[in-house]
């Protein structure tokens, strides 16, 4: 596996070995399952509302509405008959390169990163009630959404699901997990699958959740991954960037200092970082507090110095995956690059540049950047100097960055499927 570069150095190209590889059976019963709304409580939310390949694997929004929404990407608007409680607190992350070896720490708090020590392998906020069965950290990921009133799992008393959920009945016979794995197992096209793909539950084992994770999980690190962009193929040595994206490419790896969190072959550190970054929506808070701030690792860690701090974004196809930020803070990246470089002067010029469809009575989007006090608090976190970066940088970091565009990855491999086994409507 490739390692991580140090600051300035150009990493090692992608290669087969770093990445997962899966049975292409198991591949396309993943890509069905990822995009069929029966994993929902309310049979009406897919993974694809919120990941899309018509907007990069995101939603194209800042904040999406996943529960209580209807439509696709920044024209999804409150269902009035079923209204959203509030905006999802953070902005839907693209799945680029997520079956890649050196990714071992998932969302922007990395709540879920992998741990030897831990009978399951993994470190999650379930703790003692984390199952076994889950092929690796991209599986255990998907346990969250389905989990998530806003997301997936609809709103108290709306479903079996969610009513399992909010009584925090996870795991175990009746869990929420059990439940969605029991109306996988009552459509007999997916019971036949599952029963080609994976020999032990054609044996007789029942059909588990962790079962539809693996398959999801093999479905998204096969069909986005992305190692065909300009930039690789410079790494491959088949091609050379020249003219603006070179000039970018060296402010990226040098003057700039991008290379600092963006290292390695996947443009990633993997670690957490406080970039002030503007915060807006719900945030993040338990059910007695009354703030809407997001503190980000801080949430996981307890540790004062993780206070505001977000992981690393890897940056394979960025140019695509807007609105920027870990709250789709900018819907401009040239001015998400401006104000990432100079962080107290992004706070001071508050552009609220964002794609938020309107939400009646949810609390106010910006209560955080209209609060002094919590406007100063992000603002003493942030560790590095302001570095005002010229038009001229902008441009050169910009063409840069559109050099990791990789068409292929950007399209997916399979695609949107024609019909999903439980009938439902997919999302095109």
């Amino acid at each position: 596996m490739a390692g991580a570069a140090g600051a300035g150095e150009v990493p090692q190209s992608l290669s087969d070995a770093d990445f997962s590889s899966h049975d292409p059976e198991e591949v396309r019963l993943g890509q069905l399952l990822f995009y069929d709304p029966i994993l929902s409580g309310n049979r009406e939310v897919s993974c694809a509302t919120c990941h899309h390949p018509r907007f990069a694997t995101g939603d194209g929004l800042s904040l999406g509405i996943g529960d209580g929404g209807k439509g696709l990407g920044p024209e999804r608007i409150a269902d009035p008959d079923n209204p959203p409680e509030q905006r999802i607190p953070r902005n839907a992350p693209p799945l680029f390169n997520l079956g890649h070896g050196d990714v071992t720490v998932l969302f922007a708090d990395g709540r879920i990163e992998r741990d030897a020590t831990r009978p399951s392998g993994f470190r999650t906020p379930l703790e003692e009630e984390m199952v076994n069965g889950f092929a690796g950290l991209l599986s255990a990921q998907t346990m969250f959404p389905v989990l998530s009133p806003d997301e997936m799992a609809g709103h108290y008393q709306e479903n079996e699901i969610s009513k399992a959920v909010r009584q925090g009945r996870l795991t175990g016979e009746g869990g929420a997990w059990d439940l969605i794995a029991a109306l996988i197992r009552a459509i007999p096209a997916y019971q036949e699958r599952f029963e080609s793909v994976y020999p032990e539950i054609e044996d007789g084992r029942p059909l588990d959740f962790t079962d539809i994770s693996n398959a999801i999980a093999a479905f998204m690190a096969e069909e986005w991954r992305s190692e065909d962009s300009a930039f690789d193929r410079h790494l491959r040595g088949e091609a050379t960037l020249t003219g603006p994206a070179a000039e970018g490419m060296e402010l990226f790896y040098g003057e700039a200092g991008c290379v600092a969190c963006h290292s390695g072959p996947l443009l990633s550190d993997f670690g957490f970082h406080v970039m002030g970054a503007p915060q807006l929506g719900p945030g993040k808070a338990e059910r007695f507090e009354t703030h809407q701030r997001d503190l980000g690792r801080f949430r996981v860690t307890g540790r004062e110095a993780d206070r505001y701090a977000f992981r690393t974004p890897m940056l394979r196809n960025v140019t695509r995956t807007g609105p920027w930020g870990h709250a789709g803070g900018h819907a401009d990246l040239r001015a998400f690059l401006r104000d990432h470089m100079a962080p107290r002067a992004g706070l001071d010029a508050d552009m609220r540049d964002v794609v938020l469809p309107p939400l009646d009575g949810i609390a106010p989007d910006w209560a955080v950047m209209d609060s002094g006090s919590d406007r100063e608090d992000i603002r003493a976190a942030i560790p590095i100097p302001d570095r005002v970066a010229s038009e001229a940088e902008l441009t050169a970091l910009l063409a840069f960055l559109t050099a990791l565009e990789d068409p292929v990855a950007l399209s997916g491999r399979l695609g949107i499927p024609d019909a999903v086994p439980s009938g439902l409507p997919v999302d095109r």
